[in-house]
């Protein structure tokens, strides 16, 4: 089993104690919780559609609050998918935002990170993109990034359909580093992630279950009463399979699209708009139940097959400190 060290690859690139990547989430990379992860030692990395559109700060202002709690590395995520030219502009000039203000570490997700690795590269700073499977993955060594993010099966939201070793095997001849993200809960899967050979996790459902996380907590107890048996895909939010608690709500509805909301989806010239604007209207939907304490009950929760290691909410520097820690030595 591989030992996780502050000599880890991940950690050398990022200059960050221990190899764990908060994972940006809609809606819920509130700037606490950022910052909770990269103060305990790993890197947080900021969704700025939920700092500007849930959080109600500018980008600036929010990654300034962010550096307010923190003075250890944070990263940003930047969505590829050119949905519309206004989209594609806004994302752009986050992403300049974000250099100006000294971020130097950026996940990408969707479509050719290319454009990305051309405005981050001359600034000295990282790329890593997220990959469920070798094609996605070889278009994004094309475009010149320096480490993917390999997105399995058990991962919460847009989740590939691997076992985190078999990515990994397919993955694996590329001269990259590699993380594991999809399943890491506790610090079982968090080791044998890294035993595997991954350089690192990336987590998201865990980070929800945290005193740091401004989320319900209904949405909270749902994560920890939930057993991996009760995630589940479903089609209903975006058009492509996204995990889901299944909630009394999912159980009524079901997990499939109907025949026009499938046409819109993944109609080649408008499904790219169509699946940006379903996504937004879900969790949008999602907040306002959020806040009114019935989540559970009434929209669709995101979460990962690692609920099965969380069974308590928990500071996130006390879930580090007890991922990180050696193994007890026997005398």
């Amino acid at each position: 089993m591989v030992e996780p060290t502050e000599n880890n690859l991940l950690c050398d690139l990022l200059g960050i104690r221990h190899p764990i990547i908060g994972g940006a989430m809609y809606p819920c990379s509130n700037p606490e919780l950022v910052a909770a992860v990269s103060a305990a030692g790993g890197i947080g990395v900021l969704q700025p559609v939920s700092l500007v559109y849930v959080f109600g700060l500018d980008l600036r202002e929010g990654i300034r609050r962010i550096r307010s709690l923190t003075d250890r590395p944070i990263g940003m995520n930047v969505l590829t998918e050119r949905s519309s030219d206004r989209y594609l502009e806004r994302m752009q000039q986050w992403l300049d935002i974000a250099l100006e203000e000294g971020i130097r570490f950026f996940v990408s997700s969707l479509g050719n990170p290319r454009w990305i690795v051309e405005r981050v590269v001359p600034a000295g700073g990282l790329v890593f993109h997220d990959v469920t499977e070798r094609r996605w993955a070889d278009k994004a060594v094309a475009a010149g990034v320096h480490g993917l993010i390999a997105v399995n099966g058990r991962a919460g939201g847009h989740a590939g359909d691997r076992t985190p070793s078999a990515l990994l095997e397919e993955l694996g001849d590329i001269d990259l580093p590699i993380v594991c993200a999809g399943g890491i809960g506790d610090r079982r899967a968090y080791r044998e992630a890294l035993g595997l050979g991954y350089v690192g996790v990336q987590i998201g459902t865990r980070l929800i279950a945290t005193t740091e996380c401004s989320e319900s907590d209904e949405y909270k107890r749902a994560i920890i009463e939930a057993d991996e048996d009760d995630i589940v895909l479903t089609h209903r939010i975006t058009g492509v399979p996204v995990s889901v608690i299944r909630t009394p709500r999912v159980a009524r509805e079901g997990t499939e699209a109907g025949p026009f909301e499938r046409w819109l989806l993944t109609h080649p010239r408008i499904k790219h708009r169509m699946r940006l604007l379903y996504s937004a209207r879900s969790f949008i939907r999602l907040k306002r139940a959020s806040r009114r304490g019935v989540v559970s009950h009434r929209d669709y929760l995101q979460a990962g097959k690692s609920v099965a290691g969380i069974r308590s909410v928990e500071p996130v520097a006390q879930i580090v400190r007890d991922w990180t820690a050696p193994e007890p030595t026997s005398i």
